[in-house]
């Protein structure tokens, strides 16, 4: 299998972002976005996913955070496509529990080539450390819609809600490693996953 890295850059009105990732890496996170706690949630996909990953963002954040969060969703979206390539070789569906007190997650993955996405967080706060926990959603819509998967996130119980986003963070990286891990025993046994399954 093919080193496994990309670099995407996009340049919007609104933002100005670049961002770096090896899918083969040791959960190595650099993150310069502006929004810390984005920037902490995003170093849990690094270190649960075994993904390195570098995150550079310039966005309207004297507006509000929504358009930096969402094109940083796109395009890490866009690099993880990028990276992946045509999928083969790769687990595809990956999944994973996360507990954290008492706060636990479920996150499904496949990369199915088809985006959709079912979120279900019953956020028991409406923002943490001044960040709009609505704006998780909209993360995640633009890298589904960018990195042609299919994704399920559910908070299965959580009260404190820094809790709550943790354990999706965390379920989401821990998901996506065991989706690209690369399994010699499904190649050439597994359909194809280009284009519509």
């Amino acid at each position: 299998m093919a080193d496994r890295k990309a670099t995407v850059s996009r340049d919007t009105l609104e933002t100005q972002i670049t961002v770096s990732i090896n899918l083969d890496g040791k959960g190595e996170g650099k993150f310069e976005t502006g929004v810390p706690f984005l920037d902490h949630m995003m170093d849990q996909i690094a270190r649960h996913g075994m993904i390195d990953l570098d995150v550079c963002a310039k966005g309207d954040l004297h507006i509000d955070d929504h358009h930096t969060v969402e094109d940083i969703g796109i395009t890490l979206g866009q690099a993880f496509a990028k990276a992946v390539g045509d999928k083969k070789g790769i687990a595809r569906y990956g999944h994973a529990y996360v507990p954290l007190d008492e706060a636990l997650s479920r996150v499904v993955i496949d990369f199915s080539g088809r985006p959709s996405m079912e979120y279900h967080v019953p956020y028991t706060r409406g923002s943490v450390g001044g960040f709009d926990v609505d704006l998780f959603a909209e993360f995640f819509h633009g890298f589904v819609n960018h990195a042609q998967i299919t994704l399920h996130i559910d908070n299965l119980r959580g009260k404190n809600t820094h809790h709550q986003a943790e354990t999706v963070f965390k379920a989401f990286g821990r998901a996506l490693r065991m989706a690209l891990t690369p399994d010699a025993r499904m190649a050439g046994i597994m359909p194809s996953t280009k284009g519509t399954l």
